[in-house]
């Protein structure tokens, strides 16, 4: 199995065309049905297990909720033109602190869908103008356009669903 990066350590090259933005978006727009595909079926025990002191794949998901926030902030900063980006918090303590294994995973997947589907709503209403438009991204230091944002939240939505899938697989073999 190939480890998978960090995702601090990935490094992006922003590139895209404007006109990809729609499959850009369209895979921001999907990653709530993929997550409750990829969760379907699991057990709580499954669900809330963390394996080597890292997040449970409930908290992974609970995070994916939790950062809709900032995605709401940033789209209104590149809106209205700001030169950087509002910083992530990088040790996610409003991760830490939701105690998301204490919740059922169907307000988790609900709270995402519904904040997903709000946030897709607003970017389907841009234009070619306001994709192009730049800040500066605080962690990567570097120009980023709206559509090369929506892009790099869909990296960030695949890493956590790929260590979900990790995860999933690692929990369920060793219940046999």
């Amino acid at each position: 199995m190939v480890e998978q990066a960090r995702w601090v350590t990935r490094t992006f090259e922003f590139n895209h065309p404007i006109g990809v933005f729609p499959c850009i978006l369209e895979r921001f727009r999907g990653t709530p049905a993929r997550l409750e595909e990829t969760v379907r079926g699991l057990s709580s025990s499954i669900l809330t297990t963390r394996v080597n002191g890292g997040w449970s794949i409930q908290e992974h998901a609970g995070h994916l909720w939790d950062l809709e926030e900032l995605g709401e902030q940033r789209l209104k900063e590149f809106l209205s033109h700001a030169p950087a980006l509002k910083a992530a918090d990088m040790q996610n303590r409003r991760t830490y602190e939701a105690n998301h294994n204490a919740k059922p995973i169907e307000i988790i997947l609900a709270g995402l869908r519904s904040t997903r589907e709000e946030l897709v709503k607003k970017l389907d209403q841009v234009d070619e103008t306001a994709v192009a438009s730049s800040s500066i991204h605080p962690r990567l230091n570097k120009p980023m356009r709206v559509i090369d944002w929506v892009y790099f939240m869909a990296e960030h939505d695949d890493h956590h669903l790929a260590r979900i899938t990790q995860l999933k697989r690692i929990l369920t073999e060793s219940e046999k």
